[in-house]
Parts: structure tokens; C-alpha cells; sequence
């Protein structure tokens, strides 16, 4: 599916030169995440991956809020599943088809993770429970001065399962992240750039997206291959030693080096112009 194709109720499409938005496009709901949501959101950053037009992904949200987390009231029946007095099936299986339907909802954030794209969040307004594990799936994360933050979910009796508690502990650290989930508790712009939940929190909403987009250029004027090879080798990093992680770097270059970009790259810097960089 091409980004000209992408149809959606929820989300949007928007590219501008090399740097696409992807907006969160729900404002009278606050961009709560409901079941288009789900569905939609995987295929519109599989059509921003497959794109060679596009070299950076910016996260934003249209409306008031950047997000007000999943959507209990179009949710809560998939997820709780209770019985009826007409349903045949076992408890095993109601539980086996929840725990596939936690599954489904995980891959579609994880989708912003595994895109080969960098991924910028921009967030405004309210970024609650489901909006803070999208922006934990993000690689840069930029906010407007007003901007609240929540891990809320032990606040409505749920543990978080959708990668703030697994992504935010190498973000913020341990404690951070600890004091966050289990108070449920709101913190402001100011004190999650504190604790390294955003890079910065910095004017209105406004001024934050036209910042997130003039990093977005800064990023897609160097090398795509560099670039997404970079994202590769951090995220290869996780989980892996030192050794480990120079050893994997070594076998990506060893992969990639030879590419026209570098070639451009040396041509650019003995003819003293800017390199013009095509991704191969």
C-alpha cells in the first residue's frame, strides 16, 4: 500500500519532501486508540517503511491532545470477554483468545519500534496510558511546554502491557519508571524532560511540530543507509554487552559500507558541495 493509498478514520498521512506525519487524527475523541486505531495503525507505518520517499517519521496528533489512551469504551468488551450464558466455550479458550488479542494490540505499537525509519514523537496537551507507549516506541521525543504525562493504567485496575514498562526502563531508568507505573500518577513537561522521558519540552504545540519536522530535515539530509543502519545498531544494542554490540556494527558495515552513498559522501567532500544522498 502506497502513502497516496492509505485510508483511515483515525489516522493520517502527510509527506513533505523526505519527512511524512503521521497524524493522530481522532481529535473529538482526544485520539483515543479504538478498534480502527489498532487495525490502521501497522498499515500506515508499513506503507511509510516500504516508501523510499520517506527518510524520517514524524509522530503528532491533531486536536487539543496528543492522546488519551486506549478507548475503554469500544475496547473494554475484547479485552474483559466475559461469559455469556450462551457461550460454549471454556475459559482456556476465552483466556488464549485475550491473550492474542493483547498480542495484536502490542505489534501495532511495536510496528513504530521496528520501522527501519527514525520515528519522532511530538507530543501536546495529555499523553496518557496507551499514548505514553507509543512515544516509549518512538527514537526522539520532543514536547510542548503544557504537556501532561501518565502512566495511568494501575489507576483503572490494568498493568500496563503495551511496552511502557518494558521500553521506558532504559529511557528514564529503573526508578523513574517504577515510581511512574506504580503511582499512576500525572507529571508535567517540565519534570519528564527531567527524567528523560522527552528530550525537551519547549513552547506550544505549534512551535514543538515545527521543531520535531526542522529535526526531521536535519536527519533526512544525511545518508538513508547511514541512518537507518545507525537505528539498527542502537536498537541491536539492547540487551546485548559492549563486545556484543561492536561486534554487530562491525558485520553491518562490513554489509553496508560499500554503498553510492558513501561514494557521494567522498565525491561531495573533495568537490566542497553538499552531498546529494540517494539511499543505495
Amino acid at each position: 500500500m502506497s502513502i497516496e493509498d492509505f485510508e483511515s478514520s483515525v489516522l493520517s498521512l502527510e509527506l513533505d519532501g523526505h519527512v511524512a506525519t503521521l497524524w493522530l487524527d481522532r481529535p473529538e475523541a482526544l485520539n483515543a486508540m479504538g478498534r480502527a486505531f489498532w487495525e490502521d495503525l501497522p498499515l500506515a507505518v508499513a506503507a511509510l517503511n516500504a516508501d523510499p520517499r520517506v527518510r524520517v517519521i514524524v509522530l503528532a496528533a491533531k486536536g487539543k491532545h496528543f492522546c488519551a489512551g486506549l478507548d475503554l469504551k469500544e475496547m473494554s468488551p475484547e479485552l474483559l470477554s466475559p461469559a455469556s450464558a450462551s457461550d460454549q466455550r471454556s475459559t482456556a479458550t476465552r483466556n488464549q483468545e485475550r491473550y492474542q488479542a493483547i498480542l495484536k494490540l502490542q505489534a501495532a505499537v511495536s510496528s513504530l519500534a521496528n520501522t527501519d525509519k527514525p520515528v519522532i514523537a511530538v507530543v501536546h496537551g495529555s499523553c496518557i496510558g496507551g499514548g505514553v507507549d507509543l512515544i516509549a516506541a518512538c527514537d526522539i521525543r520532543l514536547s510542548s511546554a503544557d504537556a501532561m504525562y501518565s502512566v495511568r493504567e494501575a489507576r483503572i485496575a490494568i498493568v500496563a502491557d503495551l511496552g511502557s514498562l518494558q521500553r521506558l526502563r532504559s529511557i528514564i531508568g529503573a526508578g523513574h519508571l517504577a515510581e511512574l507505573a506504580l503511582s499512576a500518577k500525572d507529571i508535567d513537561a517540565t519534570r519528564a524532560a527531567e527524567i528523560h522521558l522527552v528530550n525537551d519540552a519547549l513552547g506550544d504545540a505549534e512551535a514543538v511540530y515545527e521543531r520535531a519536522v526542522s529535526l526531521a530535515q536535519e536527519i533526512a539530509a544525511n545518508s538513508p543507509v547511514a541512518v537507518q543502519g545507525t537505528k539498527a545498531v542502537l536498537r541491536a544494542n539492547d540487551g546485548r554487552s559492549v563486545a556484543e554490540g561492536l561486534e554487530f556494527v562491525a558485520a553491518w558495515n562490513s554489509l553496508y559500507l560499500e554503498s553510492h552513498d558513501l561514494q557521494e559522501a567522498i565525491t561531495a567532500y573533495f568537490e566542497k558541495r553538499p552531498p546529494n544522498f540517494s539511499g543505495n
